[in-house]
């Protein structure tokens, strides 16, 4: 049985929009009673305290309290009321800021996935809402802890992370996807190279 490793917390502390780009490659990892899934992460959002399409935006409230909290904690909400997303908080606590997780490559119980989406495997997890429904990621796991390895979600060390991003090109940095505030910040962060990405920006509009 394959041995996940957690990113260790300080791994967490920086700013979203650092941990963002270092997040590529590493593993997001659903721990079930059939056994892991997931896999690698290729496209990532941050948001930051002073970003105003951050949920932390308005303050502490029951919904977003995990973004205040400890980093390396897993921040899920619900969304137009029938999907959820999941976050890996950053920062110390006390200052709200995450990233977004939009997309993985399965790697990891491939089956158990597709019998929760039943679609071909490069649209299982293209996205934030698809990958939350592929491994059945929701509210129930708002605040697990990322970094133990036995929660039932981590984000767990991808010993060969640099070679993988190299392998499918260069991080391309363009605007967040889906939001009104803010829309201009480049701040979603993807690798060119991979099938899984959700949508990929006009290539003039890449850095």
């Amino acid at each position: 049985m394959r041995r996940f490793t957690p990113l260790p917390r300080s791994f967490y502390l920086p700013s979203a929009k650092a941990v963002a780009q270092q997040l590529l490659g590493h593993w997001l990892i659903r721990r079930t009673p059939d056994g892991p899934c997931g896999g690698p992460i290729v496209e990532t959002e941050a948001y930051l305290c002073d970003d105003p399409a951050c949920h932390g935006a308005p303050g502490l409230t029951p919904r977003n309290r995990v973004m205040f909290g400890a980093p390396g904690h897993a921040y899920v909400y619900f969304i137009y009321g029938c999907h959820f997303c999941v976050n890996a908080v950053c920062c110390p606590p006390g200052i709200a800021e995450a990233v977004l997780i939009r997309a993985v490559e399965p790697h990891f119980g491939l089956d158990l996935m597709r019998r929760r989406r039943p679609v071909a495997p490069s649209h299982l997890s293209n996205g934030p809402a698809k990958l939350c429904e592929a491994m059945k990621i929701d509210r129930i796991l708002d605040g697990a802890d990322l970094c133990d390895k036995d929660s039932a979600i981590l984000i767990a060390q991808n010993p060969d992370a640099e070679i993988f991003r190299k392998q499918k090109g260069t991080i391309v940095t363009t605007q967040r996807i889906g939001i009104t505030r803010a829309a201009a910040l480049p701040l979603r962060f993807y690798l060119a190279g991979s099938p899984f990405v959700s949508r990929r920006a006009p290539s003039k509009t890449r850095a």
